[in-house]
């Protein structure tokens, strides 16, 4: 097991769990490994904690919670980078953002890629443009 001083205190991981992002994030490819970090509070939303830097955490959340059409599919590119094959598993993740007025949005033109069999990830653009990096949640009601 390991420790981390984070912005939640104290935090101990067992280091064959850490989520493992070959390439980084997009515009942070010095950060390569994270811990999943579930909330507090119940719902659909979790943290994503870097052991690289331990200042640096975020929010995601399975997009198809409030969009139900949205399908990410890897290619064979990311799938070799993934270290997975056509029949496993591929999950996508939305970073969340909340804005200073209490505005949530989801990247959905920049999800995470999320391999269980490897235990890695990695972030994608989309060429899609109904997607935003910025895509406020649907209006319930």
């Amino acid at each position: 097991m390991k420790t981390i001083q984070t912005r939640f205190g104290e935090v101990t991981y067992d280091p064959s769990n850490v989520l493992h992002f070959p390439e980084g994030l997009i515009g942070l490819d010095q950060l390569k490994n994270f811990i999943v970090m579930p909330s507090k509070k119940k719902g659909p939303l979790f943290w994503i904690q870097c052991v690289d830097d331990p200042d640096f955490a975020f929010v995601v959340t399975d997009p198809t919670n409030f969009f139900l059409d949205y399908l990410v599919l890897p290619d064979d590119n990311e799938r070799q980078k993934l270290g997975i094959d056509a029949q496993d598993d591929c999950f996508v993740l939305a970073i969340v953002s909340i804005s200073e007025d209490k505005e949530i949005t989801l990247n959905l033109s920049g999800p995470v890629l999320y391999a269980p069999a490897s235990n890695r990830a990695m972030q994608v653009i989309l060429e899609d443009s109904r997607y935003d990096t910025r895509t406020p949640l649907p209006k319930v009601g």
